[in-house]
């Protein structure tokens, strides 16, 4: 990496950080990694009571970072810029492993 390419983005990729560096949001971002999730299936899978999880949606959709869209009476999020999809991606490899990294990839493929 070429520090002086760095240089003029290191602001912005901060931000990006920031934006992305909560344990519920980086989870929210994990369920959205395989696409379209409803509010109601994304408190199911996290655990995570309505308020607290409506907060962090709000947040990374004020960040540009995901966008709802609405299905009849339910509320459907997905990862809106392709970097946070990358950087999901390369997070899970990071945190899980490449091998579970590689099996989930492979089950989006599958589905």
């Amino acid at each position: 990496m070429n520090i002086e390419d760095l240089k003029p983005h290191a602001e912005d990729a901060t931000k990006l950080l920031r934006s992305i560096a909560h344990p519920t949001r980086l989870l929210v971002l994990c369920a959205l990694k395989d696409g379209p999730v409803s509010v109601g299936a994304l408190q199911d899978t996290l655990g995570i009571d309505q308020v607290p999880l409506s907060q962090q949606l709000m947040k990374l959709r004020a960040e540009g970072i995901v966008e709802g869209q609405r299905r009849g009476n339910q509320i459907f999020y997905a990862i809106a810029r392709p970097d946070i999809l990358q950087i999901m991606q390369s997070l899970q490899e990071v945190v899980c492993g490449p091998a579970v990294a590689a099996q989930q990839k492979g089950q989006t493929h599958a589905a």
